[in-house]
Order: C-alpha cells, then structure tokens, then sequence
C-alpha cells in the first residue's frame, strides 16, 4: 500500500481546517462512495467502521486493522482530498497497539484517524479510565513521531454502550486532550447543553460531533455556534444507501416495480465514476 505523495499536504489542511470555523466530515465506505461524495464539495473525508465491514457482508467491529486500513486507502485513492479514517479501538487491547494503528494509517497516507475506548467485550464494554489514558498517550506518541502532521481524534463511546454519564466523559476527553490528542469525540451526547459543556471543558481543542444530539438533530450552524469544529456522521449515509437498496429490493419483490421509478437514473451515479482506462 502506497501513500499519495502529496499525503503530508492533505495532512496540513486536514489540520488547518480544525483551527477555525466548523466544516461537515462526510463518511464513505467504499472507493465509489468516496467519489460520489467529493463530487459534492466537501473539504476533508472519513472512512466509516460500520460501512466498510458491510462492504464485505460483515457486521460493524468485524473488521482487521489490515483491512479497515485497506478500506480508508481506498477511499483516498479516488479523492484529493484529506482522508481521516475511523479504527474502532486501535485493533488491541494494549497501548502499543494503537500505536501500531496509528502508524499502518500514517503509511497508507491518511491525514488522521480516530482510537476509541471500547474493550470489544460486551461484559465491559469501555476500558477502564487510566488503560483508556493510556492507549491515547501511545496513539499520541506514535502520531508525533510520524515526521508530518497526523490529526489523532480520542473518541469516548460511553453513551453508545449504556453509561450516560456525561461527568465520566467529561473526564476521559480533557484527559485525553491534556495527553496530546488533537480533537475530541464522544457520539450520541444527548443534548445541545451537553455537548456546549465538552466543548468548554477541553477548549481550545476541537470537537467533533456525531450528526448532533440525541434530542434531536440540530442545522449546523447552531453545532458551530456551540463551538463544534467537526460534525461527522459515522455509518449513516451508507445506512442510507443500504436502506433505499431495501426499500427499493422489497418493493421488486413485492412485484411494485412503479415504486422502483424513484431509483436516481444511471448517469447520476455513473457518471462521477472513474472512466475507464
């Protein structure tokens, strides 16, 4: 796997772009989505845990560092774009492993990536907060030794996995910023209030947010003016496309084939397609 030479310049501007305003980060799962996508004027890119292991018939967390890695390269060979992929809990449970992802992402030529703090055990789903620490410190050691920019996201899943605890997240996020981490994560923040407090508490650090919160999705304008600087949207496009692919398949089954005339036309997906040759 060959990084682009320009990987060092997308990385600047993935990180020029964290230090002012607030701009959407659009998740692809394959190298056509990412096409589609950037066709749309985006500024920056991410790959999706979730689209990429349904690419390959799987179920979200199914994937190998190896392959997330090939997935998010992927997605940078069909843009100019900056690519920042996300690699679930770094492939391991030790710190040295999220170093060794940070590293695999840096030499396929992404310009980021985030590290979670899942434990991929259901039992006890988020790692304990000092070996939480610790992974981040290790991701943050690797990315500062990469020899260019590498923007390294913390990301805390405590309301993903039942433990609504705003104080803990809080917590983990200024701890991680205080480690180095270049912006801050926690999906599914269940209001507007909360996610002005994660913002205020690991200031000046930028924030990314998951589409918004829980109490319900919110233009971007007002994430921005509550100091967001990132609103990605995790598995939810490719969501859409595998919904309407859904929709559309039960209604072919189901013999309603007008229903099926709603389906975009072949030139509007093909034609952002790479020619062939």
């Amino acid at each position: 796997m060959t990084a682009p030479a320009d990987a060092a310049a997308r990385a600047e501007r993935f990180v020029a772009l964290h230090q002012s305003g607030c701009f959407a980060l659009p998740n692809a799962w394959d190298a056509g989505s990412a096409r589609l996508l950037a066709g749309l004027g985006p500024v920056a890119l991410a790959s999706t845990s979730a689209g990429a292991a349904w690419t390959l018939g799987r179920q979200d967390g199914a994937l190998s560092r190896a392959e997330a890695i090939a997935n998010a390269a992927a997605i940078l060979a069909e843009t100019s774009l900056p690519v920042s992929a996300d690699l679930e809990d770094g492939f391991g449970p030790a710190p040295d492993d999220c170093a060794a992802t940070v590293r695999a992402a840096a030499e396929a030529g992404l310009a980021g990536c985030t590290i979670e703090d899942t434990t991929r055990d259901p039992a006890a789903p988020i790692h304990g907060f000092e070996a939480a620490l610790a992974r981040v410190r290790a991701a943050v050691a690797a990315a500062r030794g990469l020899g260019r920019p590498f923007v390294l996201t913390a990301r805390t899943e405590n309301f993903l996995h039942g433990r609504p605890d705003l104080e803990d997240t809080i917590r983990r996020l200024t701890a991680f910023a205080e480690a180095g981490a270049d912006c801050l994560y926690a999906p599914a923040l269940p209001d507007l209030e909360a996610i002005r407090r994660v913002v205020l508490a690991v200031a000046p650090k930028p924030v990314n947010v998951l589409l918004g919160p829980r109490a319900g999705l919110l233009p971007m304008g007002e994430l921005a003016a509550a100091g967001v600087r990132r609103v990605s949207v995790g598995g939810a496009l490719a969501r859409a496309a595998y919904g309407a692919a859904l929709e559309m398949g039960r209604a072919l089954v189901a013999g309603e084939l007008p229903r099926l005339a709603a389906i975009p036309p072949h030139a509007a997906v093909n034609g952002p397609m790479r020619p062939p040759g």
